[in-house]
């Protein structure tokens, strides 16, 4: 039973410049209850688009492996698996996993979720990090045999991804509203844009939770869900946060802090296909006028660190010696003089054939950081004559016109980065699902494909650094900034592991 309580003062902050936050929710029987930024657009694994979501699946479903905080794949649905050849993966799973409608988890819903996923008609985000797969066969009832077109590295890192239940999707079940996994938690309450309440699952492999649920409690303002965890109306919370909070709720000695480095990124996002933006000198130009330094230690108060080029400096692959362009306003004119654009009326705006240098930055209005750096970036454009204009809408509408390719420059960042195929592949290559900007070099397309490809750890690096190379010339991305993750939780949850891609499972045994 959810009991109904209003946080006055966190609400109450909200006076100026932000829509009241939602009602919150707190469990009077003892759930933990967590701040999301954002409510869940659907709880199907194979079709998640938001952070949420994918951390609220974590619990719902099991994958073949779990992904622990150091990025290693340890035995979920598969007890164990090995690899006979370089295309040959085979999963043995393990007995007595149920989902949680008591029915059994066996080969054939591993082998119909990966079919699905990889049918073009799902339209799933996550196609591309299972195009490799030839033929996924079930062998037996407890094991799955995935054969590949060719080696790939990164498969394990994927295979976390939610398996759900073959007859009940086939029979109709829409498991986006109502999801029936075999995780550790069982869906007891979802009210849209408000609360995702979270019931432990009596019948888990592993053993039934020990917490009495978990709570997602939407508060889409940073700083109002803050305070509402200050007022004690969340139990935790954790990336996204206003700098100026970290700081504080860091100096708490009340506060478990941890503060580490993240596996995300915060980027502009070229549309290619524009016809201002299709030449990369116009990209690059624009890429200088990005001050990435004030950003990060003014707007950003130093939570994040300056990016030098699309690769983590977690990765094997990184190297300090790829860069991408830096800030240069007198350089990025130069390059608009080079390519025809100038003053020629004398009112402050550049422009080519009668036609002024118009651009829009976007981005949206759940992160106060993100619409101050576009409102920066924007001002200094301006003072380069460019008439740079801003548009701020809520997440859906706003990734809903960035995934259609119906934007200019956008900033937005990816997180749940294990792997630099995670980052590039599906958003860069030219055939990736999530390449929304547009942008094809078939140079590029064959560093990825190697990357891929090359079980060789150093041939690995070599390939992303090459790749690097390409998108820091290019700039069909522009990275911002390397994400810092924060968590902060009261001193009640003990045990909890913090993890950087933000997965919630170490809060079952509070």
């Amino acid at each position: 039973m959810l009991r109904i309580l209003y946080c006055g003062a966190a609400i109450a902050a909200l006076s100026v410049g932000f829509a009241a936050a939602p009602t919150l929710a707190q469990d009077g029987d003892g759930a933990i209850t967590i701040g999301a930024d954002v409510d869940a657009g659907t709880l199907d694994p194979r079709v998640m688009r938001d952070t949420t979501a994918y951390r609220v699946a974590n619990l719902l479903y099991d994958g073949l492996v779990e992904l622990s905080p150091t990025l290693e794949a340890t035995p979920g649905l598969a007890e164990s698996w090995e690899n006979p050849e370089p295309t040959v993966w085979v999963f043995t799973l393990r007995d007595g996993a149920t989902f949680h409608d008591g029915t059994p988890v066996t080969a054939a819903d591993v082998v119909y979720t990966f079919e699905s996923i990889l049918d073009p008609e799902l339209a799933s985000r996550w196609r591309t990090l299972f195009t490799p797969i030839s033929e996924i066969v079930a062998a037996d009832d407890n094991t799955v045999r995935i054969t590949l077109s060719e080696p790939y590295a990164p498969l394990l890192s994927y295979l976390d991804i939610g398996i759900v239940p073959a007859n009940l999707v086939e029979g109709g079940t829409d498991i986006g509203t109502q999801p029936v996994g075999s995780g550790p938690f069982m869906l007891a309450n979802w009210e849209r844009g408000s609360t995702i309440a979270l019931e432990p699952n009596p019948n888990w492999w592993a053993g039934e939770p020990s917490v009495a649920g978990i709570d997602f409690i939407v508060v889409p303002d940073n700083t109002a869900r803050a305070q509402a965890f200050e007022a004690g109306d969340l139990d935790l919370i954790q990336s996204p946060l206003s700098p100026a909070d970290i700081q504080r709720l860091a100096d708490e000695t009340d506060i478990v802090a941890d503060i580490m480095g993240g596996l995300g990124v915060t980027y502009l996002n070229f549309n290619t296909q524009d016809p201002l933006l299709s030449d990369p000198q116009m990209r690059r130009a624009l890429a200088m006028l990005v001050d990435q330094e004030t950003i990060v230690e003014a707007i950003y108060e130093g939570v994040d660190v300056v990016a030098s080029s699309v690769l983590l400096p977690s990765w094997p692959a990184y190297s300090p010696d790829i860069q991408q362009p830096t800030f240069d306003p007198d350089g990025a004119v130069a390059i608009l003089e080079q390519l025809g654009w100038s003053d020629s009326d004398g009112d402050g705006t550049l422009d080519r054939d009668g036609e002024p240098l118009t651009l829009t930055l976007s981005t949206h209005s759940e992160d106060p950081n993100r619409i101050q750096a576009v409102e920066y970036i924007q001002n200094v454009m301006r003072g380069a004559g460019i008439d740079a204009q801003v548009s701020i809408s809520d997440w859906p509408s706003f990734s809903g016109a960035v995934q259609n390719s119906q934007h200019q420059v956008a900033l937005l960042g990816w997180l749940n980065l294990v792997d630099p195929d995670r980052l590039l592949y599906g958003q860069l290559h030219s055939g990736g699902a999530l390449n929304w900007g547009g942008y094809a070099n078939p140079t590029l397309d064959g560093a990825l494909d190697r990357g891929r490809t090359t079980l060789d750890p150093d041939g690995r690096a070599a390939a992303y650094q090459e790749a690097a190379e390409i998108i820091a010339d290019e700039v069909p991305y522009y990275i911002i900034s390397y994400q810092g993750y924060q968590v902060f939780h009261t001193p009640e949850i003990e045990g909890y592991e913090p993890n950087p891609r933000g997965m919630m499972r170490s809060l079952m045994d509070n």
